[in-house]
């Protein structure tokens, strides 16, 4: 089992979005197709790899559908919370506190709608932000058009700072190329207690999960920001143009590995 410096890992998986831009309002965004397997499969295969303690996945829209796929397919070691309310991010992981809040260990969370992300990617992620003994790592890539992702903004010397939302950043914040990937790696009393911090002051009137990290950063916590992922593995999918690149690059990653 990987463990964060004795800590054992437990993982949080967003899946409760509408995907109002998929065209199917009648499905869960996590059960469209890629290459014949929901989403949600593809990103639940990829976390069994890393045989975490626990996982909790946090259903929304059409959730019923979720909840019986992964019934029927995985084991009971796959627990769910209910997102009642679309009220963002840092909302829709505060509901799994009832399964979480007593776990000590690091809490690694993912995105039930980025399916291309490889455990290999998530060890190295992991294992990072075990030799520095972070506090909260963050998962980053450098995106060929960052439009539309949260920026990784970092001080002169390179450190990291913050993230800020595309609709939330100003003319120097939006020409960062460095993007928010979604992935996290916290341990659990940082996470709750930084949750219960949030503030939905914002353009969005969200809880924005990534407002953590300025949370955790004023407390003087140890936060670090890991450029290690390829673009393509972090693709998120929002519409069915997204679902058909991520079918290329799902192809073109077996190809490679045939």
């Amino acid at each position: 089992m990987p463990e964060s410096n004795g800590r054992s890992i437990a993982v949080a998986i967003l899946a409760a979005g509408q995907g109002k831009r998929m065209n199917n309002p009648d499905q869960s965004k996590v059960m469209a197709l890629l290459d014949g397997k929901p989403l949600i499969a593809h990103v639940i295969d990829q976390t069994l790899k890393l045989n975490p303690a626990t996982i909790v996945l946090i259903v929304g829209h059409q959730r019923q559908s979720v909840i019986d796929f992964i019934r029927s397919k995985y084991s009971p070691k796959i627990l769910f919370a209910e997102q009642n309310q679309q009220l963002g991010t840092g909302h829709a992981v505060a509901q799994t506190k009832g399964h979480l809040l007593s776990f000590e260990g690091d809490i690694l969370i993912l995105s039930g709608d980025v399916p291309l992300l490889s455990a290999e990617t998530l060890n190295k992620f992991i294992e990072i932000h075990n030799v520095g003994n972070w506090d909260l790592s963050v998962l980053s890539t450098i995106a060929p058009d960052p439009n539309g992702y949260g920026r990784i903004v970092r001080d002169n010397m390179g450190s990291f700072l913050k993230i800020v939302e595309q609709k939330d950043a100003n003319e120097f914040e939006q020409k960062i190329d460095e993007i928010n990937s979604g992935v996290y790696l916290v341990k659990s009393d940082l996470l709750f207690d930084a949750l219960d911090g949030l503030s939905n002051n914002n353009s969005q009137g969200e809880y924005y999960l990534t407002d953590i990290v300025e949370i955790a950063y004023n407390k003087s916590y140890k936060v670090n920001c890991f450029a290690g992922a390829d673009f393509g593995e972090l693709q998120g999918i929002n519409s069915p143009q997204d679902l058909a690149k991520a079918e290329e690059y799902y192809h073109r990653s077996k190809q490679k590995v045939i």
